[in-house]
């Protein structure tokens, strides 16, 4: 089921943070102490924590604002900018006394290696400015999100789900703690198996999370107690039947800031207009497509209609991937020590030298991946009346080779923006091309991957297999 998200205004209160990320080559031991030693090449700062729930509403189509604590410092400023740029619109409580929550991880061949915290705890921090924001931004808004990772910005959270009740506007809490009583009449409360046991007790099974669980949704006036469960999936308790989604993930990645997404998509759903299994059937989706990528990350209106496209989709277009799935597969595959070959082409009329270069080029990893030239980027490249055989069943033929795991397409003249973007470790190229003149060759040896000239079946190629049609 598809929703329309653009016009839902979400409210967004919770503990923000900001991510930082340091990427590097390992390739050996400190003679210090026996540890990896990383040359840090690269770092990015993304939003965390509330801040990326703001985000994945925006990521939606949808209008989210945000309410934060934060230090009166750097951070704070870059955190704000990194909104700026991802069109989130937010207020921050800006206070000399605390640090702005920040991480840092350091990351290498996809891997996270380490984690720092930079942070002071905020527990006693009376934030009434937060709660006045929140009073005047509450009656703008069609549905409440509550993050709370106890970190202090959420010390009002009972007067905020009580406001938000009164108003008739459905909230959903990301919960943090060992009560959950100051969330009372909240609309969901979305806590993993740990947190929920830090309240009820051990749940060492699916019955005794459906009998515990129904208890305290009972006793705390939710309408709803979603609980996520890991490699099992979620388990949603209403006032109907129990109802598991199975995880939708096929490998997973990284689950930095799935909770998030949940979140985020669970209310975008509800003040689109879905029911309390419709929204999460499709935060399940979601959580199943940002759990395959590195970090915090978020998912497109666009990304959860594609793999709802593909869980119906017959065997002949599994391959077949959007970019965003395509980057998800690469890193998972990646995290899972397979080397991820990569090459691509106009593969316009599939014949024997197309099937054996690609062989080779498999041969050389563990997956491939190809990137096709999109119909436009094929005439121009190739003038017009090319290409023969259109985008979809170029792509489809490829899917269905043996030596092919995955297809992608791309619309420019050069895939250099998408190799860039996806980093294999092994980039191939067919004919009688320099290293240095391959696009996206220079991003892929900057991160510690190889490039490789292949050679094609000589006399072979598609533009002599038309030129023979039409002699013909």
């Amino acid at each position: 089921i598809a929703f329309d998200y653009q016009a839902v205004r979400v409210l967004v209160a919770g503990d923000v943070m900001l991510d930082r990320y340091w990427y590097g080559a390992t390739s050996r031991i400190s003679p210090e102490a026996p540890v990896p030693v990383v040359h840090v090449q690269s770092s990015e700062a993304r939003p965390g924590g509330a801040a990326n729930v703001a985000v994945n509403v925006a990521s939606l189509g949808a209008q989210p604002y945000l309410i934060g604590l934060t230090g009166d410092d750097d951070a704070s400023l870059e955190l704000s900018e990194l909104l700026d740029a991802g069109a989130v619109e937010h207020w921050f409580a800006r206070t000399p006394d605390l640090p702005t929550v920040t991480k840092m991880r350091v990351v290498s061949r996809h891997q996270q290696l380490l984690r720092l915290d930079f942070e002071d705890p905020a527990a006693a921090f009376t934030t009434p400015s937060i709660l006045a924001t929140f009073r005047q931004r509450l009656p703008q808004c069609d549905v409440v999100i509550l993050s709370d990772y106890g970190k202090g910005s959420l010390n009002d959270v009972r007067t905020m789900v009580s406001l938000a009740h009164e108003a008739h506007r459905p909230v959903v809490v990301d919960p943090k703690g060992n009560s959950f009583e100051r969330y009372r009449q909240a609309t969901l409360i979305t806590p993993n198996v740990a947190e929920l046991e830090a309240v009820v007790g051990p749940c060492p099974d699916r019955r005794s999370l459906i009998e515990k669980g129904s208890a305290l949704r009972e006793s705390l006036e939710l309408d709803g107690l979603l609980i996520t469960r890991s490699e099992h999936g979620m388990l949603l308790l209403s006032a109907g039947a129990p109802v598991d989604l199975a995880a939708r993930a096929q490998e997973v990645f990284d689950v930095t800031g799935a909770g998030d997404t949940v979140v985020a998509v669970l209310a975008a759903a509800l003040g689109a207009g879905a029911t309390l299994v419709e929204a999460t059937e499709l935060s399940n989706r979601a959580a199943g497509i940002v759990v395959s990528r590195l970090g915090t990350a978020s998912v497109t209106a666009a990304e959860l209609k594609a793999a709802a496209e593909r869980e119906s989709a017959p065997a002949s277009r599994l391959g077949v991937l959007e970019e965003g799935e395509a980057e998800a597969r690469v890193r998972a595959a990646q995290a899972a020590g397979e080397r991820v070959v990569m090459t691509n082409g106009c593969f316009d009329l599939l014949h024997i030298g197309h099937i054996t270069y690609l062989e080779q080029a498999k041969a050389r990893g563990d997956r491939l991946l190809v990137a096709v030239n999109s119909d436009a980027s094929v005439q121009a490249l190739k003038g017009s009346g090319r290409p023969i055989v259109p985008l979809d069943q170029r792509m489809r033929m490829l899917a269905a080779l043996e030596s092919v795991d995955w297809v992608v397409d791309f619309a420019e003249d050069t895939p250099e923006r998408l190799i860039c973007k996806l980093l294999p470790d092994l980039l191939v190229k067919g004919g009688d091309y320099r290293i240095e003149d391959i696009a996206g060759g220079e991003c892929v040896m900057a991160a510690g991957g190889d490039v490789e000239v292949l050679h094609f079946e000589p006399g072979i190629s598609t533009s002599a297999i038309i030129e023979r049609i039409s002699d013909a």
